[in-house]
């Protein structure tokens, strides 16, 4: 993830497809089974899926790629009533997140940027998995759902 974009590996590049997207289809395609009344599924990506984000390089391209294989597990699951949907969370201090390069400016920047004027914490994240996991999200699959204090809604 550090250093410029177009010197990516081609084992960086799949170890990053192999722990953040192919994980996703076979835990889903084990879990299955599990749910014989249906269920839920649930993922977390990054705006980085999205749009450009400064040292989060091929993790954006992963979770980009994330983000389709979500779509495709909900359109392949959905006969079997289970539902598969993202979680696309603000930064939050987490020790996955202490790999990207510049955490405390990314911090800042998004609470300033934010229609919240502020960082989202776990416990808002968790609460959307919570709603995602119930039966109060019945109808919604395939989806990316924002978890960002708005973040995502803004231009520059």
């Amino acid at each position: 993830m550090h250093g410029d974009f177009i010197n990516t590996s081609r084992e960086g590049f799949r170890i990053a497809h192999d722990v953040s997207v192919y994980s996703l289809i076979a835990v889903s395609r084990a879990a299955a089974p599990l749910m014989p009344e249906g269920g839920s599924v649930i993922t977390l990506t990054y705006f980085g899926a999205e749009k450009v984000v400064p040292h989060y390089n091929v993790m954006g391209v992963a979770k980009a790629s994330l983000e389709a294989t979500v779509r495709y597990l909900a359109s392949s699951l959905g006969s079997q009533k289970i539902r598969v949907n993202a979680i696309s969370a603000g930064p939050i201090k987490t020790l996955a997140a202490r790999g990207v390069g510049a955490l405390g400016d990314m911090l800042k920047a998004h609470a300033e940027k934010a229609p919240l004027h502020r960082n989202v914490d776990q416990l808002e994240v968790g609460g959307a998995a919570a709603f995602l996991a119930s039966e109060l999200s019945g109808a919604i699959t395939g989806e990316t759902i924002y978890v960002d204090c708005g973040y995502n809604i803004m231009g520059f």
